[in-house]
């Protein structure tokens, strides 16, 4: 990719984090006395995800000095950017600089990497008190571990001076649950600035419900219904400036902004949606918004929504200006990505080394050369505390079990632009190459079974090329499920697909309920009806032999995992046979099961590599809009 120009376009943010000097037209702060402006910091999604990550960035028309050893000029550099240490002094110094500030969080904190798989949440809040957020609504992971596992993080969150209210308006606890007392609220008012801001938690209920383990006792209600009830009850109290922070997804904001009336500012999460400019865009990442995206609600009044991505990459600075009545009157702002002041770069013999400070500082004004992109000294405190924690992590991390021939690329449906490591197009047709190798791994792991069903949501990252660790296989599968089987007719199993299909398309459902298999290949037209769907249903049982149409009489056994198994997810069918007790636990840890195949397939020789693609269980897409993404490139609706 060509680097930024070096020519700051407009007033930015300083490239040293130290940003007292510094201001942002886009964040320069009414004079109207009137009115009132507020500073909204925020992030969601960031799953465990604690550390800095990384890019490569082309740096070579930078003219650097540095050379590479074969004399030629350096092609790429490797950036750090997010990730907690770096996030927290980029709040900070955003705090010190605007006025009239809050700190949010809108769900989503734990589940997706050893440090929660480890601490159980006790490293997510202690990374989340050094920000110090205003408030933290629940997102659907966060019942994981059911109602105790939520109450074991909310008490780390809270053993902090911080005081963090937690938000969740649409949750009910049940009456034996471990939050039913004293864990969270449907709503808080604060004040800043000498005015008083309502914030409502809204937490996605059927994903929750269905994807998740929320104790038996503990529902979720209607979103909309919910929002709309608490709205009223806090403008009858006075309160004029409302914000939703939900964490329903960016398509589901959109809809819920139009359906509600007194709502002033959504701040959203779920979805992992990056929203932003062409800066996120030049560097690789898929942007699927402006930032904000300024909507209306059901009388006609202005909606601000923003979402800040995932897993730590960046922090959302919105600034809203309201009239004396609590209307807002404008909205702008930027995601800020905050990047490390060094750099390194592969030398002979893969040797990484570090870029000088001349150089560093070239490859620095570069980047900061557009305001999204800010160059950040990482909390000191923040990194000696996560220092602790990555002592053990490191443990698994050093243990390598194969290698990755492949970029396999992550998506859930065919067309999705979840992935961050590979473009859109390389999973446009039969969707993730990642999820169908966990697939056939489970098939492989478990002799008895004929084929393989994983959902798509169980399967968390890309995995890039390279070594491959035991940290890498439970980051990548990071569920605290075991492997079944089932006995099911061929019947069953189609019907089981269509149900994991209309879970999304029908319910509002996760997007993870994709469907991904092994020994099983099928074609699906998301514009039909359920029951319509599939079509061209095979079978090639431990893909041991050749494909033939499945015998919707015939009796196959199942291998996957005991979360959809139970019926969660959409997966309705399972439940039959997995409520009447018909099915055998083989008790195998399912992240562990990738990692008994990788071994299997090193000992072999192998690699871990992109499967043919006759074995990919998607083998045609058809859109909700009708496309054909196997005769079309630009279908629009996946």
């Amino acid at each position: 990719m060509a680097p930024f120009p070096l020519t700051r376009t407009g007033a930015v943010l300083c490239a040293s984090i130290a940003l007292a000097a510094c201001s942002d037209s886009n964040n320069t702060q009414s004079n109207d006395d009137s009115g009132f402006s507020l500073s909204i910091l925020h992030i969601n999604d960031h799953h465990s995800h604690l550390a800095a990550s990384t890019f490569s960035y082309d740096v070579s028309a930078l003219g650097l000095q540095t050379k590479a050893d074969n004399g030629s000029d350096i092609g790429s550099v490797t950036v750090s950017y997010g990730g907690f240490p770096m996030l927290t002094s980029l709040a900070d110094t955003l705090a010190d600089e605007k006025r009239n500030v809050l700190k949010l969080h809108s769900g989503d904190a734990v589940t997706g990497t050893l440090y929660f798989t480890l601490f159980g949440g006790e490293a997510d809040a202690e990374m989340m008190n050094r920000i110090c957020f205003d408030a933290f609504a629940l997102g659907n992971h966060e019942f994981d571990n059911g109602d105790s596992g939520l109450a074991s993080f909310l008490n780390y969150l809270a053993a902090d001076d911080c005081g963090t209210d937690v938000l969740a308006a649409n949750v009910a606890p049940g009456d034996a649950s471990p939050i039913a007392q004293g864990y969270i609220k449907p709503y808080v008012i604060k004040e800043v600035g000498g005015q008083k801001i309502g914030l409502i938690g809204i937490d996605i209920a059927q994903k929750t419900q269905e994807s998740s383990r929320p104790d038996a006792g503990t529902t979720l209600l209607d979103e909309t219904a919910t929002a709309q009830k608490y709205i009223d009850e806090i403008s009858a109290q006075g309160v004029n400036k409302i914000i939703l922070m939900t964490h329903y997804t960016y398509a589901n904001d959109q809809t819920l902004a139009a359906s509600l009336t007194g709502v002033d500012v959504i701040v959203g999460g779920d979805s992992h949606t990056l929203m932003g400019g062409e800066t996120f865009t030049q560097l690789g990442f898929n942007v699927v918004s402006d930032y904000p995206k300024k909507a209306t609600d059901k009388a006609g009044d202005a909606v601000c929504i923003v979402h800040a991505w995932e897993y730590a990459h960046l922090l959302g600075a919105l600034d809203v200006s309201f009239d004396a009545s609590g209307k807002v009157t404008a909205c702008s702002g930027n995601p800020y990505m905050p990047v490390a002041k060094s750099f390194t770069y592969t030398a002979a013999d893969k040797v990484t080394k570090t870029l000088p400070a001349a150089d560093a500082d070239r490859v620095t004004q570069a980047l900061t050369s557009r305001k999204e992109i800010v160059s950040t000294t990482a909390d000191a405190i923040s990194e000696r505390l996560l220092a602790i924690y990555d002592d053990e992590v490191d443990t698994l991390k050093q243990t390598v079990i194969g290698t990755v021939s492949d970029n396999l690329c992550l998506v859930r449906w065919p067309g999705e632009s979840r992935s961050s490591l590979c473009d859109v197009a390389d999973n446009y047709v039969n969707g993730s190459d990642i999820s169908n190798i966990v697939a056939k791994a489970f098939l492989t792991v478990t002799p008895t079974a004929d084929i393989a069903i994983q959902n798509g949501g169980g399967v968390r990252t890309d995995i890039p090329m390279g070594d491959l660790t035991v940290a890498d296989a439970f980051t990548l599968l990071p569920f605290s499920n075991t492997l079944v089987t089932l006995e099911m007719t061929g019947q069953q199993i189609v019907d089981v697909l269509e149900d994991a299909l209309s879970n999304t398309l029908d319910n509002n459902g996760s997007s993870g309920s994709y469907p991904y298999a092994a020994g099983l290949r099928f074609n699906v037209d998301a514009s039909q009806a359920k029951g319509a769907r599939l079509s061209n249903v095979e079978v090639n049982s431990r893909v041991a032999g050749d494909w033939s149409a499945i015998d919707l009489n015939a009796t196959y056994t199942v291998v996957t995992n005991d979360f959809i198994a139970s019926g969660q997810d959409g997966y309705n069918t399972f439940a039959t046979p997995y409520n009447a007790g018909l099915y055998v636990d083989t008790f195998t840890e399912y992240a562990q099961g990738f990692v008994d195949y990788v071994d299997a397939l090193t000992e072999d020789g192998m690699t871990v590599a992109k499967l043919p693609i006759a074995e990919y269980s998607t083998q045609q897409y058809i859109g909700r809009d009708g496309c054909n993404h196997s005769l079309s490139a630009d279908c629009e609706n996946y």
